[in-house]
């Protein structure tokens, strides 16, 4: 059966649509529960397992629907680290400090906790996290450390804390989401209009 070109117009668009609200929602949820990270986790795996399955029924593009799950990570990651690190820049002190302990000292475990003593001598209340191996700072190292005066947002290396890039690859995560979609939304209308719409057809 034909499908209107205004039909497929319109689904593509709504895909499109929901990409970028999908996008800015996760975005605003970090922002709402920031310290919480399992929370916009959640939401935005949630939202772009819909959009790659929104892909797959709509438009017949299995394919496609695979490689979205690339943007996706950017998306994901931007969405999520973007809120915290953009207020640690706006509003977080920045310290050198020097590590005095690491709970991860003397054992097989590769989730560190370091305790920190600033410039002026103190112990700061608040451990700085690092989770791996490689790369990790040892006690006696010297950080440049942010961290939030609310202790609403876990303090991080200076280093590491650039809202900019999360916001760059949130932003092309979603654009490339587009182009997806776009070519998705031809490939589907091609393909109904010729009558390919058996489960065996979809896959090729």
């Amino acid at each position: 059966m034909a499908v209107s070109p205004w039909t497929s117009a319109r689904r593509t668009v709504g895909l499109v649509v929901f990409g970028w609200a999908s996008a800015a929602a996760t975005t605003c949820v970090a922002y709402l529960a920031l310290g919480y990270e399992a929370v916009p986790i959640s939401v935005g795996v949630l939202l772009c397992l819909t959009f790659a399955v929104m892909m797959a029924l709509l438009h017949r593009a299995f394919w496609l629907t695979v490689l979205s799950a690339v943007p996706a990570l950017f998306i994901l990651v931007g969405s999520v680290q973007y809120a915290p690190e953009a207020a640690l820049e706006q509003r977080g002190v920045r310290e050198t400090v020097v590590i005095v302990a690491d709970t991860a000292a003397g054992t097989s475990s590769d989730n560190h906790r370091f305790t920190l003593r600033g410039a002026d001598g103190r112990t700061l209340p608040e451990k700085l996290q690092f989770n791996g191996g490689l790369g990790a700072p040892k006690v006696g190292d010297r950080l440049d450390i942010i961290r939030d005066p609310e202790s609403a947002v876990p303090m991080e290396q200076a280093d590491d804390v650039d809202a900019a890039g999360r916001l760059s690859g949130l932003v092309g995560g979603t654009v490339t989401w587009t182009l997806m979609a776009l070519l998705a939304g031809w490939r589907g209308h091609v393909r109904r209009r010729r009558g390919r719409d058996s489960p065996l057809a979809q896959l090729l």
